[in-house]
């Protein structure tokens, strides 16, 4: 399914009933016509992507034609509501938005949009007109979950169809949850009717938003416009204090997804959510579960957030699941996300050997962090990264480790002078990272402290979630070949964003404000981390369909570029030992059933997201059901056998799932975190006194 960035305005695609025979109101749309504000903003925003944005793209015909696409794709990307006849209309503008967009002219945008509002209305009285009339479930017909690379309806006949075969899977769906035919034409009013009632409440600053970002997102994807409530929004994410379950989300056609859970939230800690699961129900405490299945993404997030210690009971359809499989209800206790919470950890794995045990240290590092107030303010002992490992490297060189492992999976970045300096506390001296700025000029950040702070074995553990300051860090390790990166290539993000609040630079207030792309990283070896993330030296075989994550899944993202190598003394590591280690590896992997749990489940969640279609006829829609919670349960005791607990029976499993799978997550990891320590041990071991360790 195709990832559909900053999608500020996803238009309820799966309103399609209602009670039989009833009309919803006429959509009133005299106010949704761009304002001076509307205007001024983006005079600014042109003004700024033109002199200092990283990329440099002319607003000519070529970047008219990517934003006409794109801001379809943003109001229809199922292509569920637009007519054929509807895109012929509006290739008048296909290569006339850059003229809109230049001469602030927005009226272009706001008539398409218009004719959405119309097409929605037509679309929300067919359903409801045919609730009520019965469905025949024991056709075999199937019905298209994403269209958004087919064609859209050359006539409402075919149009029709596809919301009959919509409404007649959604009715389906109730009645296997086991709901009767009053409950589901009930459920299904309420439903939509109140979805219908969103969308109709629909501003000109939410047209808006949703046009300028088809044109941020032409130029690159992390260059986006945030309108006065999606500021406020964004400042919320960006605070260590946030009282919510720790999860940030994305809209992904009608879904909303989890893109990445935050260390120390209620989501990490429960264990009960994972990423690229998807929300389809908010309820608070006891109340009725409330379908957010193609709600806009802040209206979703407004429903999650709350205060501190209330209950959230979410619906969730896991990541393995197909969209037609069965949900999950979780409940988790709302909290603050304290700096505390996402400090750097330690612990200690024990190896059994032949020669007794071996201990490996491991500092678990979720986001590279730094006190600013309390370091501007002068005090002696603020928080950062940096000092909380320092402190850590010294207590596990106390417990005689044999070597560190430092975890960054999950860590999507933060500072980067942390990233620089963590990095220092590896090697002597020496530059760290090159950042090219929109101009061309070069800079070169190196390590700042001389000192070293640990000088033995050492390894890096990223995934496909550790980005942007993490790669930085793990790029350095690899590159200086201080010590080995193990796991999954990284996420790829090598550009830097600045934040601007427009009101700044114009008379008027509440403008918004504009993320935009000023510069991008590169290792010291030359290579960028964009796009291709750093590779690790032994990659887990849990790296399947790596294509779909990431910068490489962003569409318009920067590629991947080299520029000329810093000055630096690289160590040497035996690519004989890590090519043994890597086969020791191969060979654990292909036994383990950790690992072959966790192969299992990558392999169900890459099927479950390549599905597109599934069967409107019941009797199979249950025979597929009941599949795939015996694949599940399969799976589960994969990993219950990995852990030493005895396998569940069928009838074992609750429904909920919740003591069954709680903790899971957790364990996911230390199957993967031991394995890396292995690792670890396997190089010492067949490096000998070859092995290179640092001298203070």
């Amino acid at each position: 399914m195709r990832t559909k960035l900053s999608s500020i305005i996803v238009l309820a695609l799966l309103v399609w009933c209602g009670v039989a025979g009833a009309k919803v109101n006429p959509v009133s749309v005299d106010r949704l016509v761009a304002t001076a504000e509307h205007r001024k903003a983006t005079e600014i925003i042109n003004q700024f992507i033109r002199r200092y944005h990283y990329r440099k793209r002319q607003l000519d015909d070529e970047l008219s034609d990517s934003i006409f696409a794109r801001y379809l794709s943003s109001l229809d990307p199922n292509r569920s509501y637009f007519l054929a006849s509807d895109i012929d209309t509006f290739e008048k503008y296909r290569y006339r938005l850059d003229d809109a967009i230049r001469d602030t002219k927005l009226d272009p945008a706001f008539e398409i949009f218009r004719v959405l509002r119309n097409r929605l209305k037509d679309r929300v009285d067919y359903a409801i007109s045919l609730l009520g009339t019965g469905f025949d479930y024991l056709i075999d017909e199937d019905f298209v979950l994403d269209r958004s690379d087919l064609s859209w309806s050359g006539n409402m006949d075919e149009l029709n169809e596809i919301w009959r075969k919509r409404v007649k899977n959604d009715a389906l769906s109730l009645r296997l949850a086991g709901k009767s035919e009053s409950d589901i034409a009930e459920t299904l009013e309420k439903r939509y009717r109140r979805l219908f009632d969103r969308v109709s409440q629909f501003t000109s600053e939410d047209v808006y938003q949703t046009f300028i970002n088809a044109y941020t997102a032409s130029i690159e994807p992390h260059t986006s416009y945030f309108d006065r409530r999606a500021s406020e929004n964004f400042k919320i994410r960006m605070s260590l204090s946030l009282e919510g379950i720790g999860a940030a989300l994305q809209s992904e056609n009608e879904f909303t997804v989890v893109r990445r859970i935050i260390p120390g939230g209620p989501a990490e800690q429960s264990g009960l959510i994972h990423t690229d699961d998807r929300i389809t129900g908010v309820a608070q405490g006891e109340d009725t579960v409330v379908d957010v299945i193609g709600w806009r993404l802040p209206d979703v997030v407004d429903l999650i957030r709350g205060p501190k210690g209330t209950v959230v009971r979410l619906e969730i359809l896991p990541k393995a699941t197909s969209l037609d499989g069965p949900t999950k209800t979780i409940t988790l206790v709302r909290n603050t996300i304290k700096l505390e919470e996402q400090a750097a950890k330690k612990e200690v794995i024990t190896l059994p050997t032949a020669r007794g045990a071996a201990k490996i240290g491991v500092i678990r590092v979720p986001t590279f962090y730094t006190d600013f107030e309390a370091r501007e303010q002068g005090e002696r002992g603020f928080r950062s990264t940096t000092r909380d490992v320092r402190r850590l490297l010294s207590e596990l060189e106390a417990e005689n480790v044999r070597g560190i492992l430092i975890d960054l999976r999950g860590n999507g970045g933060g500072s980067l002078a942390e990233a620089t300096e963590l990095t220092g506390l590896f090697i002597r001296a020496g530059p760290i990272v090159q950042v090219r700025d929109s101009s061309g000029r070069i800079s070169i950040n190196d390590d700042p402290d001389p000192a070293i702070a640990y000088a033995g074995p050492l390894a890096v553990l990223v995934d496909r979630q550790s980005a942007s300051a993490s790669e930085i860090f793990a790029g350095a390790i690899q590159d200086y070949r201080r010590g080995i990166v193990i796991g999954e290539p990284t996420y790829g993000k090598g550009t830097v964003q600045r934040l601007i609040n427009l009101d700044r630079f114009a008379k008027v207030t509440g403008l918004g404000q504009l993320k935009f792309t000023i510069a991008q990283f590169f290792r010291i070896n030359g290579d960028s981390t964009q796009h291709r993330g750093v590779v690790p030296d032994i990659v887990f075989p849990t790296a399947i369909d790596v294509q779909k994550h990431g910068e490489r899944a962003l569409e318009n993202a920067l590629p991947w570029a080299s520029i000329r190598p810093a000055r630096y003394v690289a160590a040497e590591i035996s690519g004989k030992v890590i090519n043994e280690a890597r086969h020791r590896h191969q060979a654990r992997a292909q036994t383990k059933s950790g690992f072959k749990y966790l192969l299992s489940e990558a392999e169900a969640a890459k099927h479950a997201r390549e599905k597109k279609t599934v069967s409107l006829m019941e009797a199979e829609r249950i025979a597929s059901r009941d599949r795939m919670e015996q694949e599940r349960l399969e799976r589960l005791n994969l990993y219950r056998v990995s852990r030493g607990l005895t396998p569940l029976k069928s009838d074992q499993k609750s429904d909920g799932g919740e003591d069954a799978e709680k903790g899971e997550e957790k364990d996911d990891n230390d199957i993967l975190r031991t394995e890396a320590a292995q690792i670890l041990f396997d190089v010492i071991q067949l490096s000998g006194k070859k092995l290179l360790t640092y001298r203070r």
